[in-house]
């Protein structure tokens, strides 16, 4: 789960990381009305939507007056932020947090994430702060700096003095640094956090150590620990099909592709997609129903799949271990006959009482198109929907 600037701000200046004074804004009005409040000459209005890039797409502006302020908010509010993270479809603005414009002398960036092969946290900086850190690895690949937590005693001092002087941090500002480091590691550590990131973390003319943009994002399998963490999700930020299956108990990842898929496993899913490419046609979801693939959870899924109105053919690939392919197959003939799904729909059984799933689809009267194996299903997937497809523009060239 991901949540906004500043959200993260707040979250992580309660573990010590110094930020600038900033105030939420829903409106052009109020916007102007809190750099008021904050003071000074000058603000920095930022659109609040969950991705990077927003500099480029004029979602971060400077302001030097009320009225700059209001007319940078009219051209972000209720519209689409478009960046390279958020793809065409953009994201909306209907927040902006402004913030005191700070002079800045240096640039720094700020990364903790989950590294899998040392399965350990890894602080990753950069001397060249403000820039994406898939463009400082290409540009300036001797600038990043690594450095592995232990996890059984966490970031010890020493480790954080060895980051700061590695980044070149002016002995009397070591200590900030030291304090800034280790509070984004508690903050990760103690939240189930899988990345932070602070960039830019600037060094100001007056001495400071500011983090003047932060990301997180949470492991959403333990928000349940963290309720304080969990009320801080803004759905309008999100994909609305993931976000209702996330709702039902479902694990679903929206694609652009036409044939939808309903699986058990979240490593049978990867290897269905790649088949489904493998025969020549395009996924339009990753969705894991999860081992109790009861009848009930089956319709669910349907009902998921068929929300997407790109899904012209729905491909249920099934191993029953946990699960038994009986209960799959009586949820694949109750979901066609509780929801209106006039595209073709394949479905592979395998494993428990697989005899008699397949006894239920064949006896169940609905169009059901069966298949033995992996490839066989996502051929017959694929040809289904080229034959519905080659059929649609026969019909439209008639018309």
């Amino acid at each position: 789960m991901d949540i906004h600037e500043y959200q993260a701000k707040d979250v992580l200046s309660n573990f010590g990381v110094t930020i600038a004074p900033g105030a939420l804004a829903y409106s052009p009005e109020q916007a102007a009305y809190r750099a008021r409040e904050l003071g000074g000459d000058s603000w920095v209005v930022k659109a609040q939507v969950h991705a990077g890039g927003r500099g480029k797409a004029g979602g971060v502006k400077l302001c030097q007056s009320d009225q700059e302020i209001q007319a940078a908010c009219e051209d972000m509010f209720g519209k689409k932020l478009v960046t390279h993270q958020t793809g065409p479809q953009g994201k909306g603005i209907y927040r902006v947090y402004v913030e005191a414009a700070v002079p800045i002398e240096r640039e720094i960036y700020l990364g903790l994430v989950l590294d899998r092969s040392s399965q350990r946290v890894m602080i990753v900086a950069s001397k060249e702060g403000g820039m994406e850190i898939e463009d400082i690895s290409v540009e300036k690949p001797d600038s990043i700096v690594r450095s592995t937590v232990e996890p059984a005693v966490g970031l010890q001092e020493f480790q954080a003095r060895e980051i700061s002087f590695a980044l070149g941090i002016e002995p009397p500002l070591v200590q900030q640094m030291v304090r800034t480091l280790k509070g984004c590691y508690r903050a990760f550590r103690d939240l189930d956090a899988t990345m932070v990131e602070i960039n830019p973390l600037v060094i100001t003319g007056d001495g400071r150590i500011l983090a003047l943009d932060a990301k997180m994002t949470f492991d959403d399998n333990a928000l349940f620990r963290h309720p304080q963490i969990s009320e801080l999700r803004d759905k309008s930020q999100e994909d609305p099909r993931e976000s209702r299956a996330a709702d039902r108990g479902l694990s679903y990842v929206g694609l652009d592709g036409n044939i939808g898929c309903i699986v058990n496993g979240a490593g049978l899913a990867m290897a269905t997609m790649d088949t489904i490419k493998l025969a020549g046609g395009e996924p339009a979801n990753f969705l894991d129903i999860g081992g109790g693939a009861t009848p009930e959870r089956v319709a669910k899924a349907f009902r998921l799949v068929m929300s997407d109105q790109n899904v012209q053919a729905v491909l249920v690939n099934i191993f029953a271990g946990i699960n038994r392919c009986d209960w799959v197959a009586e949820g694949v003939v109750q979901a066609l006959k509780e929801v209106q799904i006039d595209v073709p729909v394949v479905v592979r059984l395998a494993g428990t009482n697989v005899q008699e799933g397949q006894r239920i689809l064949a006896q169940s009267g609905l169009p059901i198109i069966r298949a033995t194996t992996l490839m066989e299903a996502a051929e017959r997937a694929v040809g289904a929907w080229s034959n519905d497809l080659k059929q649609a523009t026969r019909v439209r060239a008639v018309q």
